[in-house]
């Protein structure tokens, strides 16, 4: 597969394959220009035939959306972004806008709201879970996070110290003391019996679009994706929404949020199972959004890594943190 940075993405030899990719789907564009280029992915504004659409590629450790979006189109077209073109093998990606998101409604702050779209992810859940094993994603289960992290933690550790994705010494042994800790954590997820499925690892108000009152919400941006347990994919949206209402781990409205998810599940496992679990797979999360950076971060220039090479590392800090919801036992 083409090797490619954002450097590239800001050429003409660019803009001339992309441009060649939609007028194939679309035909000419009176409107073709970029929104967004960073170090994981570039999206731009197309507008042809009087609509507008979205075009994307992702970089190399994230070059699976594209083919990713067809699949699940295929399994659960009513909760996803329709595609009108892909090319899994350069990751272009063509999709139709659908309107606003729901930040650019207004809606961070309405907890009715959250509650939906924790609710219609862990839907779309259940729709691929049967499939997962098809989809082109990092299968990541709880049963491998002690290994992860410890893997992760010796590697980024033995960085030079001026390497911005240095994981720091004090920070490095905290985390080894905390090996047997996160062996625990794992145990009582997996043990939850939950099947790996879709975490969307980045699940937020502004990655979703509200359809119509009896629709379902539409999901998109899925280059973070990964394959884990289902109940870690909250772990951004109550992130996200606990800071949008300045809320801490014991508020009511994001327990709330929390269970309009795990009533999805509830069939699957005890509720009160599935809520004491929670925190423990809440921190387990960390270890997709360690996966996600650790593959954009290959592509990145030295600018880049100089700007954003720490986040594994402090990913692997939040583990040492309290979760967003609920507490954990003493270590």
């Amino acid at each position: 597969m083409q090797t490619w940075t954002s450097a590239v993405w800001t050429t003409e030899g660019f803009a001339d394959e992309l441009r060649a990719f939609v007028v194939d789907a679309v035909g000419t564009p009176t409107v073709f220009e970029p929104l967004k280029i960073r170090p994981w992915s570039t999206v731009w504004r197309v507008e042809a035939g009087g609509e507008r659409f979205w075009a994307k590629q992702n970089c190399p450790g994230q070059a699976h959306e594209a083919a990713l979006l067809l699949a699940l189109n295929q399994v659960a077209p009513d909760y996803i972004v329709p595609v009108v073109a892909a090319d899994p093998e350069r990751d272009l990606l063509l999709t139709p806008h659908l309107g606003a998101t729901v930040r650019e409604q207004g809606g961070e702050h309405d907890v009715d709201l959250w509650c939906r779209i924790v609710r219609d992810a862990a839907l779309l859940q259940r729709r691929v879970a049967p499939h997962v094993d098809d989809l082109p994603l990092t299968a990541l289960a709880p049963e491998c996070a002690t290994t992860y992290v410890g893997d992760a933690v010796g590697r980024l550790n033995a960085l030079a110290a001026d390497d911005p994705r240095r994981v720091p010494d004090d920070l490095a042994r905290q985390l080894q003391e905390l090996l047997p800790t996160i062996e625990r954590w794992s145990d009582q997820v997996a043990d939850l019996d939950l099947p790996l499925t879709l975490n969307h690892n980045d699940l937020h108000d502004n990655n979703v679009v509200v359809g119509g009152t009896d629709e379902p919400l539409r999901f998109f941006d899925l280059g973070d994706a990964v394959a884990t347990e289902p109940l870690g994919a909250l772990r951004i949206a109550l992130d996200v929404s606990a800071r949008a209402m300045d809320a801490g781990p014991t508020d009511l409205r994001l327990r709330r949020i929390a269970d309009a998810a795990l009533e999805v599940w509830s069939d699957q496992a005890p509720m009160r199972a599935l809520r004491a679990a929670l925190p423990a797979a809440l921190q387990l999360a960390s270890v997709a959004k360690i996966e996600s950076w650790r593959r954009c971060i290959k592509t990145m220039t030295a600018e880049e890594r100089g700007e954003y090479g720490s986040a594994p590392s402090d990913w692997l800090g939040t583990l040492l943190e309290e979760p967003p919801v609920g507490h954990l036992p003493p270590m």
